[in-house]
């Protein structure tokens, strides 16, 4: 990580301790008293002239109740966690950002394919939730995903994710390919199949639609998008522009870069 990504992180540490301190009605005598510094240690850190040790950040995190992530965010870089763990999990082809730093919520398969569904960021981390599933089908609970992002009111993000992804898979194996990738094209179509076919809470015409691009800042480019989505996003009710075609490409390129 470059000296200018770990100097926005620490600025984001200092930052971010300092909102919690006031949300919480923290002095910065208290804060002091709990990291067993002056108050006037606790006023130079927060003008920028020094950091918090990694002990005074665990203890930090216990008074407050936080977690790094919390902590450490400063912005853009949610995107960047998330694709690097995609591209650590299986999106091969996807290139890990130096300006990120690892995330307690990415660390496994479930948790990338929750948070970029969730997050929607952008059409090429959406798409690489596909080699994902087919590098982990046999350790990602998907009923679990399903309850997580069904909480979230996302559920048929991951509906319409995997209904894209089985698709992909089978116009992939069309192609024919070698045996190792057939294995798991298949295996991933076997569990991904079997699950769509289990009763899905909320699946039916009266679902509302989901505006997954960013674009669309109108009814007319709305209805625009919706009149030429794919057969998975008018089932799933998802309003995108992304098609099956994205998926088998992101599937294409992992394998090639793998």
């Amino acid at each position: 990580m470059s000296y200018e990504a770990l100097e926005r992180y620490r600025k984001a540490l200092v930052s971010n301790v300092r909102r919690l301190r006031l949300e919480r009605r923290w002095t910065q005598a208290r804060l002091a008293r709990l990291l067993g510094v002056s108050q006037g240690w606790i006023s130079d850190i927060e003008r920028g002239r020094g950091s918090f040790t990694a002990e005074q950040l665990v203890a930090i995190l216990a008074a407050f109740n936080a977690d790094l992530d919390r902590l450490a965010s400063c912005g853009q870089e949610g995107g960047a966690r998330v694709q690097n763990a995609l591209a650590r999990l299986g999106a091969s082809h996807l290139h890990a950002r130096s300006d990120a730093i690892p995330s307690e919520r990415v660390r496994e398969a479930s948790d990338a394919v929750r948070e970029a569904l969730a997050a929607a960021d952008s059409p090429r981390l959406l798409t690489a939730v596909a080699p994902v599933l087919v590098e982990n089908i046999d350790r990602v609970n998907l009923g679990q995903l399903r309850s997580q992002l069904l909480d979230l009111g996302l559920g048929q993000r991951l509906g319409w994710a995997l209904e894209c992804t089985l698709e992909a898979l089978r116009r992939e194996l069309a192609e024919g390919l070698p045996r190792d990738w057939a294995l798991r094209y298949r295996r991933a179509e076997v569990l991904i199949k079997a699950f769509l076919s289990l009763e899905w809470p909320g699946r039916g015409a009266a679902r509302g639609k989901d505006v997954l691009d960013g674009e669309i800042v109108s009814e007319r480019s709305l209805e625009e998008v919706w009149a030429d989505g794919s057969a998975q996003s008018r089932e799933w009710g998802i309003v995108t522009r992304i098609q099956v075609d994205d998926f088998s490409q992101a599937l294409r390129l992992a394998r090639e870069t793998h």
